[in-house]
């Protein structure tokens, strides 16, 4: 089935290599890009909203409407912050955008962008897992966690931490530990599980590999 997706987060590392697998798919017909800022990228498939506040989505929610899923790659670092400004950037946000989109494609399968070691004792762990939960009880036609861990940025990404240009080197170890994959296959993973669902609801880095696979 050919998929209409809505993708946020173009402007950071995880969703322009998520958005760059996208472009290159031919199941994919059109990706809404919605984020603060211009991605940069231009493609024939791709059309961008710019929205100053993802709390404030009233003037575009009617543009929302008739997509086939939603990669939900937007997302800040807790590193620096407190839990309650990392709680309404992450589970409150989150929310409220899932909760706005859910109105206008219910049939959509949501995939959210969590990370290895969600659900344990730290703080962020602690909120992605409660972003989890509540997002899969939203009324969507499916609702897909992803928990990637290291991950290699794609070939022509603009957005790259710099923390990742210096550790790039070490990613065959880690892939070969089971905790890394790349975006591309992270991408893949998403479109995987648009099109034809997965045998569960929360994947952790094997189920993205695997499921990558399936796609090619």
């Amino acid at each position: 089935m050919s998929q209409r997706i809505i993708l946020t987060g173009a402007t950071g590392m995880v969703g322009e290599g998520v958005l760059l697998t996208l472009l290159g798919q031919p199941d994919v017909e059109a990706v809404l890009s919605i984020s603060r800022q211009p991605s940069g990228h231009t493609h024939a498939k791709l059309r961008e909203l710019l929205v100053p506040d993802f709390f404030e989505l009233s003037a575009i929610e009617s543009q929302l409407a008739g997509y086939t899923a939603c990669f939900f790659c937007a997302g800040v670092s807790s590193l620096g912050k407190k839990e309650p400004e990392y709680t309404r950037l992450t589970y409150d946000l989150t929310l409220h955008f899932a909760k706005t989109l859910v109105r206008q494609s219910p049939e959509a399968t949501f995939c959210y962008i969590s990370g290895a070691g969600t659900g344990g004792r730290a703080m962020w762990a602690r909120v992605k897992r409660r972003t989890e939960t509540d997002l899969q009880a939203l009324p969507f036609r499916a609702a897909y966690m992803l928990r990637p861990g290291f991950l290699k940025p794609e070939a022509g990404q603009r957005h790259v931490l710099p923390m990742y240009r210096w550790l790039n080197w070490l990613f065959p170890l880690v892939r070969r530990l089971g905790f890394a994959t790349t975006l591309r296959q992270l991408g893949l993973a998403m479109l995987a599980v648009a099109q034809r669902g997965a045998d569960k609801h929360v994947l952790e880095v094997k189920d993205i590999v695997r499921l990558a696979r399936s796609v090619g």
